[in-house]
């Protein structure tokens, strides 16, 4: 059976989108408004979408309910799968009690609770999204603040906006791959008008931070540090986009900020520490001397992690790790069987790459950092166990949303909010931001929403006389402040943050965050198609028959083989410290 979606089911575009939008209004009222549980919300939005899919755009049930099961099981692998083990590799390191020293050895460097967020929300939470994404960021720098004693509202929501600034460049430049495959622009050409806008945003983030927690008084206390985190991350952020490409951008930005950051703190201190209200103050009276050794086996289980990430994310190793495990197949009755509105047969494929996919990366850090911190593996089963309760809400919210995304897609709803945009004429620049805004609020993800819509950014430029390098950029640096307010990114954060069943206050907190920076992003667009065009690149189109060159597998074992090396130097050389201090 073959179906043709439907865009425009009143043949009245604005109408059709005004339905389509439903689902969405619907997601915002109930977290807003009614404030929901998240994973209610998200069912009953989902519920939504395929009434409307079924009787509206004329989708087949079978295929909805296909369509819909697809999401649901990519949200658990490989997206739950990402927190679930990001979570479990932070509640062993805080049952062995090694995070007591992590916390204890941040306050040599900070006790300030506006530095440390610059340091792990912005910084560190950068590096991580560069080398993995998908969730595992903001999971990761949630749990540590709010270990560290942060508010877990503010160290959700604060690693959630945080999260805005690397997202473009996430995952080894993931997004910016995928918006080159699909608009047939160079994604080197991307990669530099991408780095022509974000570094503006990213210069202004660590002090949009500061200001939310702490209000903009007590944020000018720490102006210099503020200034040197995002003067620093924005400067190579702008260096790495323009002429390394989009791979390295976050890695480098995000460990260039960290270094500069904790070598400025040690010839400046703010004049007062700052912690929250409703929190002690700092027993100045208290000191904890740790050794080298000490400190650098509270840390191993995020030095591992930092170490496994970055393999992880090299194409050889990644080549060779498919290899020998993945297993693909169609979706049964779904693959190849919708058909777009141009005719393009839809397909749908599983990957379930279970040694390539970054939540085994986490878990296999967590695995090699049991013995190192303590950790016995029957206790660590017994962690896992607690990790998986502890997240079955959030695992419901992450399967409905990512079911409700691919419904929404596959029929037809998305292209008919997007065309409504499409539509503005000259104003399109303006609006372009919002359509990559939209599909990462759908899809939980920069990279699916370029897929979605880099095509008809790039054929709309075009038919306006606009540099299409443009709109696809701004499909690119739109989509990142979306994520902040995107179900699945809610739903992430909380689990990790200790928020569960209180999404609703988290959404409350960012979505307004999210809906200031994406305007400031829909200004910076529209100027530099109109006004400051001399900011465009120069840049090639990708021939019709250019192919992704494929990584070589040997080179790969090559790379694992000092990976593990490499591992076994760090494990020995935290067993014999840790042998001194018995």
């Amino acid at each position: 059976m073959n179906w043709t979606q439907v865009t425009d089911p009143f043949d009245n575009i604005a109408l059709s989108a005004l339905v389509a939008v439903i689902p969405i209004v619907f997601l915002f009222w109930a977290l807003i408004i009614k404030k929901m549980k998240g994973y209610i919300a998200s069912l009953f939005a989902t519920l939504i979408a395929l009434l409307i899919a079924v009787s509206i755009y004329g989708m087949p049930i079978k295929l909805a309910l296909l369509s819909t099961g697809h999401g649901a099981l990519y949200g658990l692998f490989p997206i739950c799968w990402i927190v679930v083990t990001a979570v479990f590799l932070f509640n062993i390191t805080v049952k062995s009690g090694q995070f007591e020293v992590i916390k204890h050895f941040m306050a040599t460097i900070t006790d300030d609770r506006r530095l440390q967020a610059l340091i792990i929300a912005f910084s560190f939470g950068s590096f991580l999204e560069g080398t993995a994404g998908f969730g595992a960021p903001v999971a990761i720098t949630a749990a540590m603040l709010v270990g560290l004693g942060f508010n877990p509202l503010y160290a959700a929501g604060i690693c959630l906006i945080a999260n805005t600034a690397p997202v473009a460049f996430g995952a080894i430049g993931t997004p910016i791959l995928v918006a080159s495959q699909v608009s047939g622009i160079p994604e080197m050409g991307i990669s530099q008008m991408v780095g022509r806008t974000l570094p503006i945003l990213s210069l202004l983030v660590p002090l949009y931070l500061v200001v939310l927690m702490a209000g903009f008084r007590k944020a000018m206390d720490v102006l210099p540090a503020v200034l040197v985190t995002g003067g620093a991350f924005a400067g190579l952020q702008w260096f790495s986009s323009n002429f390394l490409g989009p791979s390295l951008p976050d890695i480098i930005s995000g460990l260039g900020s960290i270094i500069c950051l904790i070598i400025f703190l040690k010839f400046w201190k703010p004049k007062q520490v700052w912690r929250f209200k409703d929190e002690p103050q700092a027993a100045a009276q208290t000191s904890y001397s740790y050794t080298a050794g000490q400190i650098f086996r509270a840390w191993s289980p995020f030095i591992v992690l930092t170490i496994m990430m970055i393999a992880w994310g090299i194409q050889p190793i990644k080549a060779a790790l498919n290899h020998l495990g993945m297993v693909q197949f169609e979706i049964p009755g779904l693959h190849n069987t919708i058909q777009a509105a141009d005719g393009t047969a839809l397909p749908h494929v599983f990957n379930l790459n279970y040694l390539s996919a970054a939540g085994t990366a986490i878990l296999i850090s967590a695995l090699i950092s049991m013995p190192l911190i303590g950790i016995g593996f029957r206790q660590g089963a017994k962690i896992f166990g607690a990790t998986l309760s502890q997240l079955k809400f959030p695992i419901v919210t992450v399967s409905s949303v990512l079911g409700f995304a691919y419904v929404v897609n596959d029929s037809g709803m998305t292209i008919s909010m997007a065309n409504v945009l499409a539509a503005t004429g000259g104003l399109f620049p303006f609006f372009a931001p919002v359509l990559g805004w939209l599909g990462v609020f759908i899809t939980g993800s920069d990279t699916s929403a370029n897929a979605l819509f880099g095509r008809l950014q790039a054929a709309t430029a075009t038919s306006i006389g606009v540099d299409p390098v443009v709109t696809v950029a701004a499909n690119v640096s739109g989509g990142v402040v979306g994520k902040m307010i995107s179900p699945q990114s809610i739903a992430v954060a909380a689990g990790a943050g200790g928020l569960i069943g209180q999404e609703s206050d988290l959404f409350r907190f960012t979505v307004k965050h999210s809906f200031i920076m994406l305007f400031f992003i829909c200004v910076i667009v529209f100027v530099q198609a109109y006004l400051f065009a001399w900011l465009i690149p120069a840049y090639g189109t990708l021939g019709t028959q250019s192919t992704i060159a494929t990584p070589d597998r040997s080179v790969g074992y090559i790379y694992l083989l000092v990976l593990a090396l490499l591992l076994a130097a760090i494990a020995i050389g935290i067993r014999l410290s840790s042998k001194k201090h018995i």
